[in-house]
């Protein structure tokens, strides 16, 4: 998909990929999940490719759940999901239809909700924080090309290149950022 794609209606549902000039630290060749966007009410996001190296039974103590719940929800990774409210954990359930060739996902599930999408076959994450833009704000940083819009794809929901989905989806988009995506973080040390 062309970065030259005009402002839309909602991004609802899409991913949205910081552009390689975008240098702020917590947004550097980050890949949100935009969950919530209408020109009224803003925009609600999670970041997909920023694990915390923790996984819910760590941040949770005993106490805080039941232990059925927190038997099965233990090892969910969790993911710095953008920098409001990081002091909640919320849960979201990402899957994929093959029939229609598109991401499910649901947010700001409790615990128990967690559980019943992952008895479905659903991938459960963890996240702490959230990101969030007011009326219009998110429109703007898209003709300001600050954010790159892609379709969602199957590779988002597994887990072992998240280090790498920000590469990954920008290398598809076009020879030019193929190139970027392929650059040093640090172009002093090319």
């Amino acid at each position: 998909m062309s970065s030259q794609k005009p402002v839309q209606d909602s991004f609802k549902g899409d991913l949205i990929l910081a552009d390689p000039a975008l240098k702020e630290p917590t947004f550097f060749q980050s890949v949100l999940l935009i969950t919530e966007h209408s020109e009224e009410a803003g925009a609600l996001g999670y970041i997909l490719n920023r694990p915390l190296g923790k996984g819910v039974g760590e941040l949770l103590t005993e106490d805080s759940l039941p232990a059925k719940q927190r038997n099965r929800l233990l090892d969910v990774p969790v993911f710095l999901g953008g920098p409001v409210s990081t002091e909640h954990l919320t849960f979201a359930a990402l899957g994929w239809s093959e029939a229609e060739g598109e991401l499910q996902f649901s947010t700001h599930l409790s615990a128990a909700e967690a559980v019943l999408y992952e008895m479905e076959g659903f991938h459960i994450r963890a996240f702490v924080g959230y990101s969030g833009w007011s009326e219009g704000q998110l429109e703007d940083e898209m003709e300001r090309k600050s954010w790159i819009s892609h379709k969602p794809e199957r590779t988002i929901i597994e887990l072992e290149d998240v280090d790498d989905l920000w590469k990954s989806l920008l290398r598809d988009l076009s020879p030019y950022y193929k190139l970027i995506a392929d650059e040093p973080d640090d172009l002093g040390l090319n």
